[in-house]
């Protein structure tokens, strides 16, 4: 059914143009409360693609904020939405996130007593928020899960997905759906989305999909990557040095949008 509407949307876009990617929908939360030292993502192959996601924004703290540690961890199913995961699970005593490997793969047991995590980011399937007959799962496991993350100490955060590479309309779709659910639970939410439809408009020259026109590139993974670390922080991600071994000017190009539409949705 999706498929066919998917269809139908391109055709006409292809007859009308190619309608803006923004979002209607304004966000009611511009910030965390507190800076976050640690992080769980809860996601799927969208997350885990090029050595996970969470590793590079790792390495995007570690260069800009002085810290020693930035913990975090990557907990995704292929294909998952987030009906399929336990988050209650995630945060059970001395499991995930109990022990981690530094720099020298020492194996650092995190003290006892201590919450495993400061923020959870929840992302659902690709197509789920905006999918007729998943749309509703969407708005009632963000809802659960968020309350879970709350109970345990960390605060929820949402991770707005991108179109796919030839369905741009499904940009602002997601991102008015991210965006609802997240006022609606007072979470914050990365507009990943909307740096994907930026950066393709600004550096059409850069490849941020996969052939599959869904997954991330290299590229597609630090373009998120720079919009987590600034939504997270409140920072622009523009002059960190952190490049994931992209050339230098492709990484600056990739900051530049990142930081534009983090800037653009919360309108600082």
């Amino acid at each position: 059914m999706l498929r066919s509407v998917l269809c139908t949307i391109t055709l006409l876009t292809g007859l009308l143009g190619v309608l803006p990617a923004a979002a209607d929908v304004k966000p009611d939360v511009t910030a965390l409360a507190q800076t976050p030292y640690s992080a769980l993502y809860v996601g799927n192959s969208f997350f885990y693609y090029n050595n996970s996601l969470h590793a590079h924004v790792r390495e995007f703290v570690l260069r800009a904020e002085s810290k020693n540690e930035f913990r975090s961890v990557s907990a995704t199913i292929s294909a998952s939405g987030l009906n399929w995961h336990d988050v209650a699970a995630y945060f059970r005593p001395d499991a995930v996130g109990s022990y981690s490997f530094d720099a020298k793969n020492t194996v650092i047991f995190t003290p006892k007593g201590k919450k495993p995590f400061d923020v959870a980011i929840m992302m659902d399937c690709s197509q789920c928020p905006v999918h007729p007959e998943l749309k509703a799962l969407f708005v009632e496991y963000a809802e659960k899960h968020a309350a879970t993350v709350r109970a345990n100490g960390a605060e929820p955060v949402l991770f707005m997905s991108w179109a796919y590479q030839n369905v741009p309309e499904m940009t602002g779709e997601l991102a008015d759906a991210y965006t609802a659910v997240g006022n609606k639970l007072k979470a914050l939410v990365i507009p990943a989305g909307l740096a994907f439809a930026k950066a393709q408009g600004q550096f059409p020259e850069i490849g941020l999909y996969q052939k599959d026109k869904r997954h991330p590139t290299l590229a597609g993974t630090y373009l998120a990557a720079a919009t987590t670390y600034a939504t997270l922080f409140g920072k622009t991600p523009e002059g960190n040095r952190y490049t994931a071994d992209l050339p230098d000017e492709v990484a600056t190009k990739l900051q530049t949008a990142a930081w534009a539409a983090v800037q653009a949705y919360f309108k600082k």
